[in-house]
């Protein structure tokens, strides 16, 4: 795989069992780049072991006065030159593709995760976890992997030195393949506590994203309550003890650096006194002790490898946990029924209980927002695994499980607009163009979503001079517009996918009376021949569906129009009117209008449009 071929057709399966087992399965997935790297390297530091004995020649030869030796050594030394330039050239090439291919997998295996969770992502996994693993751990994973065939090839180069010095010249080469092995493992001790440490600071990193993160989302309502201070210092203490436990980590990888530049020293100085003595005593040439101290000094190349490797797995090894914490999260216990195409009918929950016939508005009232939460993304396929019991029956749509159909099939079978859904950063046009039917165009959309003051609003933000609203750059998560216009603008997207059917959890929650009636219109009408949920409880939008289903316990208890439920159950009017259980109303809603109180929504749009 290189570079221009990416992204991957398909990233693979990966092993999620552990994070070792997930950078094993990474690195076999690279074989091919891993097997390039390797050959190269080798041939780098095969090149720069034989240097020593290209010197030792040429100091001998000066010794012994020939011009012929002397000449072959420098013709030695130049072909070890040019070997060892491309040898080092081709390795950092062959190596930072497998750096840059194997962060590219992980960030598409995390991509089609997050895919197919959708928003039940972020209720499983923190979302500044999310970040951290899709941002940092991505390159530290990629890291560890370009570095393992690096020391592969490093390792393979001081087991050929150290038999090359014992074979050559056995009085100096034993010392060195004997020391070899404990310069390598001198630090292994050390590695835990840097490990321990790496991961404490990691730990501490992704809490301070967390809370920054949060932060930045919230920043609106920090200013409006006067927290901006608080959560400032909030995050000055969480950043401050991110940085101790970084300088605390530095200060053990510092130690082990030490000792892979201390205990070397020790080895050369040890060999060019032991060496002298042995060439002041006429056992060994001059140019023997040359080559062997050559080579000693040389292996300090591939030495730091090890410690790379070292501190490569510490930092990828929690990040690939991180990773795996993500990756092994499932849509469903159940594959998919393949060839599947999208199904028509009735969305049934026989988890509860409820239906919505095909081709009809249905409401759905619930006194627990968390019930109801958890009823949206049931119906949209997002359901989480049960508990001890296995997981729970999958919704229906036509007689059809939606955990059988493929992601596709079932995304454009059922679409779920959350509570509070997200605009990405963009212009409108861009916004509204996602995949449809086509048979609902964006100005129908926002027509029906009432967003006629967004569309103005925007046009006077706009820069160009023609003032186009549709060209308009909506800032991140549409932080400039109100939360009324956010909502709307979500509903107008939502309705433009036009999918078989559509799940509204409290679809008009942010705007006032006016605008919540001609919104409940405008989606009656949009959607009329559609199958349509929507979660609510305000009497504006109750009053335009066609059958109201009431959710008590967790399980559907009453089924009607809203009229009839609001003079047949108590417990409905109780949720929908807000009374008390004495029949008195909450305090403060007296004067809340109901539908048996006043004129039906059509006629109160009607009546503002006529005013207005």
């Amino acid at each position: 795989m290189q570079i221009r071929d990416l992204p991957y057709s398909d990233p693979g399966d990966p092993d999620v069992r552990s994070g070792p087992r997930f950078l094993i399965w990474l690195g076999r997935s690279q074989l091919t780049g891993q097997l390039k790297s390797l050959a190269w390297g080798l041939l780098h530091h095969g090149a720069l072991a034989g240097l020593p004995l290209a010197v030792g020649l040429a100091v001998q030869a000066v010794i012994d006065r020939s011009g012929r030796g002397l000449a072959v050594a420098g013709a030695l030394l130049l072909v070890l030159g040019v070997l060892i330039s491309v040898g080092d050239t081709m390795l950092h090439r062959t190596a930072v593709t497998n750096w840059i291919t194997a962060a590219a997998r992980v960030q598409q295996l995390l991509a089609r995760r997050t895919a197919e969770l959708g928003s039940a992502l972020t209720r499983r996994v923190a979302a500044g976890e999310v970040v951290a693993v899709s941002t940092g751990d991505v390159e530290k994973i990629g890291w560890f992997v370009e570095a393992l065939s690096r020391f592969l090839a490093a390792a393979t180069a001081l087991v050929l030195i150290c038999v090359g010095l014992v074979l050559y010249l056995p009085s100096l080469g034993v010392l060195v393949a004997v020391a070899t092995p404990v310069l390598a493992l001198a630090v292994l001790p050390l590695l835990p506590r840097a490990t321990r440490r790496a991961d404490l600071q990691r730990e501490k990193a992704g809490r301070a994203t967390e809370l920054a993160s949060d932060t930045v989302a919230g920043l609106r309502v920090l200013r409006g309550i006067g927290g901006e201070e608080l959560f400032l210092g909030r995050y000055r203490r969480a950043s401050q003890e991110v940085r101790e436990a970084a300088v605390r980590s530095a200060r053990m990888w510092a130690l082990i650096s030490a000792i892979q530049v201390f205990l070397p020293g020790v080895l050369l100085i040890s060999l060019v006194w032991y060496g002298a003595t042995l060439a002041r005593d006429g056992r060994i040439d001059v140019g023997q002790l040359v080559t062997v101290y050559s080579a000693a000094t040389l292996m300090l190349f591939p030495l730091r490898n090890v410690e790379e490797i070292a501190m490569a797995y510490s930092f990828s090894r929690p990040s690939a946990q991180r990773a795996v914490r993500v990756l092994s999260l499932r849509r469903t216990t159940r594959p998919a029924t393949a060839d599947a195409g999208t199904p028509q009918g009735d969305l049934y929950d026989p988890v509860t209980g409820m239906m919505a016939p095909r081709g009809l508005f249905t409401a759905v009232v619930c006194g627990d927002p968390d019930e109801a939460g958890r009823l949206a993304e049931r119906l949209g396929g997002h359901a989480e695994p049960g508990e001890a019991s296995g997981p729970l029956p999958s919704v229906l749509l036509g007689g059809v499980p939606l955990d059988d159909l493929p992601l596709a099939s079932a995304r454009a079978a059922v679409l779920v607009q959350d509570k509070d859904p997200v605009l990405l950063s963009g212009t409108l046009r861009e916004l509204l163009d996602v995949p449809s039917s086509g048979g609902v165009t964006a100005g129908d959309a926002l027509a029906a979503a009432r967003c006629g003051d967004v569309l103005d609003a925007l046009a006077q933000a706009s820069v160009d001079a023609d003032g186009d609203p549709m060209d308009t750059r909506i800032t991140e998560r549409g932080r400039s517009l109100s939360g009324g216009q956010r909502q709307r603008l979500a509903l107008a997207r939502s309705l433009v996918t036009d999918p078989e059917a559509l799940v509204l959890d409290e679809p008009t929650s942010a705007v006032d009376a006016h605008t919540e009636a001609r919104v409940a219109a405008g989606i009656e009408r949009l959607r009329r021949g559609r199958t349509t949920v929507a979660f609510a409880s305000s009497p504006l939008l109750l009053d335009l569906a066609d059958r109201v289903v009431f959710l008590h316990g967790g399980t559907v208890v009453a089924v009607g129009t809203h009229r009839e439920l609001l003079r047949d159950d108590a417990r409905y009017r109780a949720v929908v009117t807000r009374e008390t259980d004495d029949g008195s109303e909450v305090p403060g809603t007296q004067d809340a209008p109901t539908a048996l109180d006043g004129p039906r929504p059509e006629r109160a749009v009607q009546e503002i449009e006529e005013r207005a």
